[in-house]
């Protein structure tokens, strides 16, 4: 209950983004592989960033 205000690391951000793009990328890869490419494209650069936070 008292987490209700706490904020979000920067990691959790990204980690939440990321898992949003594969999402929309898998939703889209039935329907328009070109824009299910772009979101992983999107996705990947989230990843690199999450890998860069936690790496380093």
């Amino acid at each position: 209950m008292f987490n209700l205000f706490k904020k979000k690391s920067e990691l959790e951000v990204l980690q939440e983004k990321y898992q949003k793009l594969m999402a929309d990328a898998y939703k889209l890869s039935h329907s328009n592989r070109t824009a299910s490419d772009q979101k992983q494209a999107e996705a990947e650069v989230i990843r690199l960033q999450i890998e860069k936070l936690t790496s380093g």
